[in-house]
């Protein structure tokens, strides 16, 4: 064990470079497991109200874990010799000593509504309701390779109420989550880091096997982690990752969060659905799709405003995915959806994980990126056009939309310029955001850049979703995956222009995660798109401890309204999301 000193820091809540706000606090201890911190054991101190009792201090509880049968013994002797002997964690992007170190460490305990204390500022009343941010956080400490992608997922939402803060973070009790803690070890396999070629795929497959034979977990129930992000549409909120269905979850009155399980659309929905569903903010829909390592590789479907799942759009056509690409991410207009087939894809070949090694997930550079359009209410794959756009490859999408009637099509995102480090070597990835226009009769393809910064976790005001929309709020790689401030863009610039229109650095040992846009008044048409605020996560990997930030996103400084200090840190993850007061009471 080590200690760590928590030092005073300049805080950066004010454009006014006279204006300092400092804390300090004790020095804390936190325990070192094979050179991965893993939680902060120093008391959570709950802010007592103005002249009330004294702080009660809130203590983390270590996991009682259940006890292990003889078949869990023998299958984790089994994957402990596969992870010292066949597939050791070789490289550092799947060490989990190199993965979890900092504040990638998972925090070791959920932690239920507690009181947060804002330190600057003021809530504004257009936060009344919940930011929820995904992420991955194992439940249990790897004991063999481990990827950033693999970790159970859990949601740290911030209940805001009349000026008011709760923090409360949860797992997401998914199918793998209540089977790995009934067994009190990991069972089911990790996707990203678990099968690194031909004889560590065989031998922690035939385990797998085993362990279904077994009886100690049943694939048919998902294997998903719902560790990537968050969505709101037919009246409930879901936690998404693509490797199952959404999971719909629920927050209490008093800011708590509980899963109420799996959900299928009344057996409608099959296998799997993507992180990144689209809800159109004027007719209700909603817009999403899957991909397969067999074919049909790309599936497209839609839900009504009612939630009722419309038939499946399987791409099948000979113009479409030639082999099964890693499709995260997609874009609608109002007429029209996109899809991107880029160089990352699932390597299905024998022969070329036998002769090169590594994940089933990687880099084909042979391969030509390209941007499939389709009518958004097509019946099937007839419509589909594939235009080739060579190094174009773009795991998020920003915002589309349609030009010249309908018969062209805008497309902002971030393009990914060394893809083959996207897995591997996150800090060697430059994501470059670019404006694409298709002209959908001549099939020409112009690009051009909107900022030479490294951006990506990229949001927008969802109002605007589909439709024509000025400015993008980014995070800054410093490098990736850490972010060290956020950006903001004007996308209706010249073509030869920055169209940075500011920025906000979060301070020397400070980062955060991805930003996310709440309207002032989201219920006011006139409104401006940039009336409103960004709100985001940051640790101070100094002081050791997070806040939760709202920035005015019209100031040219983004300047910070509020600063809430959290009662204990959270991790870095993925994506999040903003439920207003009148949703969360539909919950």
């Amino acid at each position: 064990m080590y200690s760590v000193s928590s030092s005073s820091f300049i805080s950066t809540f004010s454009p006014k470079p006279s204006l300092h706000l400092r804390h300090s606090s004790s020095s804390r201890l936190l325990p070192r497991i094979n050179s991965t911190v893993v939680e902060e054991r120093a008391p959570i101190i709950n802010p007592s109200e103005n002249n009330g009792p004294p702080h009660k201090k809130l203590y983390t509880r270590s996991k009682l874990r259940p006890e292990t049968t003889l078949v869990t013994a023998l299958f984790t002797t089994v994957e402990d010799v596969i992870n010292t002997f066949i597939d050791p964690p070789s490289r550092p992007s799947v060490d989990p000593k190199h993965v979890l170190s900092g504040n990638f460490a998972p925090v070791l305990d959920e932690l239920p509504p507690t009181e947060c204390e804002i330190i600057h500022g003021s809530l504004p009343p257009s936060l009344d309701g919940a930011y929820i941010r995904n992420g991955p956080n194992p439940q249990f400490l790897p004991r063999g390779p481990y990827h950033l992608f693999d970790g159970d997922g859990m949601l740290h939402a911030i209940r805001i109420r009349n000026g008011k803060a709760t923090l409360c973070s949860r797992y997401v009790k998914t199918y793998k989550y209540n089977v790995e803690k009934q067994n009190g070890a990991p069972v089911i396999p990790n996707v990203f880091s678990g099968f690194n070629g031909v004889t560590a795929s065989v031998a922690r497959g035939a385990l797998t096997a085993l362990r279904v034979l077994a009886g100690q977990y049943n694939p048919v129930n998902g294997i998903g982690l719902a560790n990537t992000s968050l969505a709101f549409f037919c009246n409930r909120l879901f936690a998404l990752g693509e490797s199952d269905l959404p999971y719909a979850v629920r927050l209490t009155d008093t800011g708590d969060i509980e899963t109420i399980g799996r959900f299928d659309f009344d057996g409608k929905l099959e296998m799997s659905m993507t992180a990144h569903p689209k809800t159109d903010p004027e007719t209700g829909e909603t817009f999403a799709f899957r991909y397969s390592p067999v074919p049909p590789f790309l599936t497209f479907f839609r839900f009504d405003s009612t939630g009722k799942k419309q038939r499946d759009v399987p791409v099948v056509v000979l113009t479409a995915l030639t082999s099964p690409s890693f499709v995260h991410d997609f874009a609608i207009t109002k007429r029209h959806t996109i899809f991107a087939e880029i160089q990352i894809v699932m390597r299905m070949n024998i022969m070329d994980l036998v002769l090169e090694g590594g994940s089933p997930v990687g880099a084909d550079n042979r391969k030509t990126p390209r941007l499939g359009v389709i009518p958004r209410y097509a019946g099937d794959d007839s419509e589909m056009q594939w235009f080739e756009v060579p190094g174009f490859n773009i795991i998020h999408a920003i915002n589309a939309w349609d030009e010249n009637d309908g018969n062209a099509v805008v497309l902002i995102a971030p393009n990914v310029m060394s893809i083959e480090h996207t897995l591997e070597r996150m800090d060697l990835v430059h994501s470059l955001v670019e404006k694409v226009k298709i002209d959908l009769l001549t099939g020409i393809v112009t690009r051009h850049p909107i900022s030479a910064r490294n951006l990506d976790f990229a949001v927008i005001n969802p109002a605007f979703l589909g439709r024509r929309s000025r400015y993008v709020y980014a995070a800054i790689g410093d490098p990736m995956p850490k972010i060290s401030g956020v950006v903001k863009l004007d996308v209706s610039k010249g073509d030869r222009d920055d169209c940075t229109v500011a920025r906000r650095m979060y301070g020397p040992g400070c980062y955060g995660g991805e930003p996310f846009f709440v309207a002032r008044d989201p219920g006011d048409p006139e409104a401006e798109e940039d009336d409103g605020y960004v709100v985001t996560y940051v640790h101070d990997e100094v002081a050791g401890e997070s806040k939760f930030l709202v920035m005015d996103a019209k100031s040219p400084e983004l300047e910070i309204v509020a600063a809430v200090r959290l009662p204990r840190r959270v991790p870095y993850g993925f994506h999040g999301l903003f439920v207003k007061e009148s949703d969360v009471n539909k919950l």
